[in-house]
């Protein structure tokens, strides 16, 4: 029976398996692909389809794509079924989050070892009581890497750690607006008495996906900004926009991922 998904290039990333390797990096936006591709050897754009950007290239000999994801668990979760299908099985999220934690300020890296299933789309892929989790190598890529690229001063550091993840950010953010305000902000207080670090809308999605597939993934977040800093009248927090050294941290992560499988090849 004929069907809209059962084709070589796929329904929405609008990619073949030989368009994509097997290492992938995953912004969230669109317009940052081209500057991440920037970063990778020979990288082209192999698609544009919807929210779905992808360019590939190499890094030390291997192949590696580069793909948005849109905001949120949905869009993330299409993007790597199709991905998987494609023949990708390491993934690394770029993004963006909000810190949580007051060891968080402006300008950290954030490295979720796990996420908070606040979001929809976990859901369709396992139990409410199973844990969305990284993959343990990838979060130890990614955190060799942070290192290399951190100190100690105020908004250049990193923490390796629980995200929240959410699907409205409006919700979140003005939470006084929502007719169910009371709930949104009596889990809010219970993560943050728990220690997450930060809250963004795709690991917990992307994580459900990888565990399901049996595929390595991990994130590396920008934080913007302290929100919960910020609802403290007169707190001093600063906010950026910068994502460069989460880009160069997630990129230099692959190469050491690319690093440790050739060795492990090698060595079989």
């Amino acid at each position: 029976m004929a069907s809209l998904i059962d084709t070589e290039r796929q329904f929405h990333i609008a990619t073949l398996p030989s368009e994509v390797g097997k290492y992938v990096i995953l912004p969230g936006d669109p317009f940052r692909v081209p500057k991440i591709a920037a970063y990778i050897d020979n990288a082209v754009q192999v698609a544009h389809n919807r929210e779905f950007n992808v360019y590939t290239g190499t890094l030390d000999g291997e192949k590696v794509t580069v793909c948005s994801t849109g905001i949120g668990g949905p869009s993330t979760a299409i993007a790597v079924e199709e991905l998987v299908k494609c023949g990708a099985d390491t993934f690394i999220r770029i993004g963006t989050c909000g810190g949580m934690n007051d060891c968080v300020s402006a300008g950290d890296l954030i490295i979720a070892s796990a996420a908070v299933r606040g979001e929809g789309t976990s859901y369709e892929y396992m139990p409410a009581t199973y844990p969305s989790a990284a993959d343990f190598k990838v979060i130890s890529a990614i955190a060799a890497a942070a290192e290399k690229l951190s100190d100690k001063r105020k908004g250049n550091g990193f923490h390796v750690g629980v995200v929240h993840s959410k699907d409205s950010f409006y919700g979140q953010l003005e939470p006084d607006n929502s007719p169910v305000s009371d709930g949104v902000k009596s889990r809010w207080d219970s993560y943050i008495r728990l220690g997450c670090l930060a809250s963004e809308m795709e690991c917990a999605a992307l994580y459900a996906v990888g565990q399901a597939r049996n595929v390595r993934c991990g994130a590396v977040l920008a934080s913007l900004w302290n929100c919960q800093k910020n609802l403290n009248e007169g707190a001093d927090e600063s906010i950026t926009l910068d994502t460069d050294r989460a880009i160069r941290c997630s990129v230099e992560a692959i190469r050491l991922l690319i690093a440790g499988d050739k060795h492990t090849q090698g060595g079989k």
